[in-house]
């Protein structure tokens, strides 16, 4: 099997370094710097599963240097950067047999269809993980007992579908065929936009983990509120809790909670992944931090403008958009500016 994965970035190259490490003939598109590093040295994947440097792969700039044709198109560049990257890989358009996106939103499967047709587009859905630490590194930073789906867009059973299971669940990514994949992308979305939106919103320009924040009474209330609000709008959307990425997705429970029960729940975990050792961040958050335009209309957006087109009432969204929009504006659009952290004096009491 021949894979071409575009948009090698963390999660590009960790699903690009083990699908390699099993054998599947791989070539990753990948920034100048980050696939010359990997032609002359290999991929070293860091993490959760150890370190290794992986060889073998092929690293180009252009989708036009690939060589050959490929089975499969693995679409995993930024959502923001979705028109320009298939514009650049247009010429290349005939070589691919199927088109996947394992992006964060929920457009991407139209956007795929038109520009290589429907017949040859089928959906993909993963929580995987992957940080770019440098040129030709990699951290592999989260996975889950079932970590991808793929599904045909019409619920049907494929031997295309099924190949692509098998080659992922064999690189070390246990994967399930889907017949309702739309309904996993979109719970795939409400997970990651509570967690996105809940750690840029509490923690801004500081920095911080997940765990770290959960600690804290009043951020573990200020996530179960964004989280009930979410889940509000996929249930009247239709669509009922499934939880496919157990242990991590625990929305049937969310829905059966009193509010203190789940502010309890969240506390608890914060605690149990500080015993662990996981401090990680979402990717969006990362983004802000290093000045770099997020995902958020493609996230939480996307929320509010379910819920506006529902007649909901969603003010802790709403206001988890604003502040990160705010954020944007001072950490990107200035040019990555740093908030200033004024001195306050309290005057002293005149003595007497």
């Amino acid at each position: 099997m021949r894979i071409c994965i575009l948009g090698a970035g963390g999660l590009g190259s960790v699903l690009g370094g083990w699908l390699g490490e099993t054998g599947v003939d791989v070539t990753l598109v990948a920034r100048t710097d980050h696939a010359a590093a990997i032609q002359d040295h290999g991929l070293r994947i860091d993490g959760i599963r150890g370190s290794r440097v992986v060889k073998g792969i092929t690293a180009v700039t252009n989708v036009d240097q690939a060589k050959g044709d490929f089975d499969y198109l693995l679409l995993t560049v930024k959502a923001r950067a979705t028109e320009a990257a298939l514009s650049d890989a247009g010429g290349a358009r005939d070589r691919f047999g199927v088109a996947v996106s394992l992006q964060n939103t929920i457009c991407k499967e139209e956007e795929l269809a038109a520009w290589i047709g429907a017949d040859r587009v089928i959906g993909g859905s993963t929580i995987e993980g992957g940080v770019l630490q440098a040129p030709g590194v990699v951290s592999h930073t989260a996975t889950a007992p079932t970590t991808a789906y793929f599904g045909e867009l019409d619920g049907q059973s494929s031997s295309r579908v099924g190949a692509l299971v098998d080659v992922f669940c064999a690189a070390g990514f246990p994967t399930l065929e889907s017949r309702e994949i739309q309904h996993v992308e979109w719970e795939k979305l409400l997970q990651i936009s509570i967690v996105a939106g809940w750690s840029a919103s509490v923690f801004g320009a500081i920095g911080g983990s997940v765990a770290q924040g959960l600690l804290v009474k009043e951020a573990a209330e200020h996530y179960v509120q964004l989280a009930q609000e979410l889940l509000g709008v996929y249930l009247a959307m239709g669509y009922e809790p499934a939880d496919y990425y157990a242990p991590f997705s625990r929305f049937r429970e969310l829905r059966s909670w009193a509010f203190d029960q789940a502010v309890e729940a969240m506390m608890t975990l914060g605690t149990n992944m500080i015993s662990q050792g996981l401090f990680g961040r979402p990717s969006l958050h990362d983004d802000l931090l290093q000045g770099r335009p997020t995902e958020v209309d493609y996230s939480i957006g996307t929320w509010l403008r379910e819920a506006n087109a529902r007649g909901l009432t969603t003010p802790t969204v709403q206001s988890v958009y604003r502040i990160i929009k705010s954020l944007e504006y001072w950490l990107v659009e200035l040019g990555g500016a740093r908030p200033i952290l004024l001195e306050i004096r309290v005057p002293m009491e005149e003595s007497r």
